[in-house]
């Protein structure tokens, strides 16, 4: 399997490509996006294979990798220290729920935060992009269909998300989730890589990917047992310990805040939350 960085990037005003990044190259590919890209069954292939225009990374815009993703699923309560850190015991099965794409915001675009929310909080995640349909996977179909990883930032409005037992209407504020900027395909991706959180430059979240209770295997694996998974969907895989809510006194994102969320082997989104 080829190792590659692949992202979907803007050059000045004109409509969005799919990429191949090779250090500081940019090597513009024929999709619009990762998500048409991996609708080709030959995808991996394709996005190695072809040579398409050159353009210096420094000279493009990176937006979400996957424009509108059939499904983003999300895993609630997955990092045993952050299981803890909530006062809640380690689950037997995952705990799932939604978002919707319109929530979705690009590596550096701003955080909108809604003016109907007064707790507004952060979640660092790795996020797994599918890059096959696969229903009830064991875990070599599981492993075979990750096309691979980025980063999202599952940002949280906490006053809506307890408003319920169902966390739904917390957790899909219309652009509030940034994600990207590449997705790194598994074969090389460390997965003890770590996980970083940073507002306002301090670190709010520092952990290994290796906490994880379930990890993206078992995720797809379970998730597939219940719904198809399809090339250009993603999973949210859950947060570590350092959230604002399970801090005393309790801290939210306000308007100005940057939000840096880092993942080893894959790179950083950047954010700067202005409300509504």
């Amino acid at each position: 399997m080829v190792y590659m960085r692949l992202a979907t990037v803007r050059i000045g005003a004109s409509a969005t490509q799919a990429a191949r990044i090779e250090g500081e190259t940019a090597v513009l590919l024929s999709a619009s996006d990762l998500g048409e890209l991996m609708r080709n069954p030959d995808w991996r292939s394709a996005a190695a294979a072809e040579s398409g225009r050159e353009v210096a990374v420094a000279d493009v815009a990176f937006v979400a990798p996957i424009a509108t993703p059939g499904k983003v699923v999300c895993i609630g309560l997955n990092y045993r220290a952050h299981i803890l850190e909530m006062g809640r015991e380690l689950p037997s099965v995952p705990t799932l729920f939604a978002k919707y794409a319109d929530a979705l915001i690009g590596p550096r675009d701003d955080i909108v935060l809604p003016r109907e929310s007064e707790a507004m909080d952060w979640e660092g995640e790795l996020a797994v992009v599918i890059g096959s349909t696969v229903r009830r996977a064991d875990a070599d179909a599981a492993r075979a269909a990750i096309a691979g990883y980025t980063i999202l930032n599952d940002v949280t409005a906490r006053d809506f998300q307890y408003r319920t037992s169902q966390w739904l209407q917390g957790k899909t504020f219309e652009s509030s989730t940034p994600f990207g900027p590449v997705v790194v395909t598994p074969d090389e991706f460390d997965p003890d890589a770590r996980i970083t959180t940073l507002v306002d430059g301090e670190v709010v979240q520092n952990a290994t990917i290796a906490d994880l209770v379930f990890g993206p295997v078992d995720l797809v694996s379970y998730i597939s047992t219940i719904l198809s998974l399809r090339p250009g969907d993603v999973i949210a895989t859950g947060t570590p310990a350092g959230v604002g809510q399970g801090m005393s006194p309790k801290r939210y994102l306000a308007d100005g805040t940057r939000l840096t969320t880092r993942i080893d082997g894959i790179g950083e989104l950047e954010n700067i939350c202005r409300v509504e």
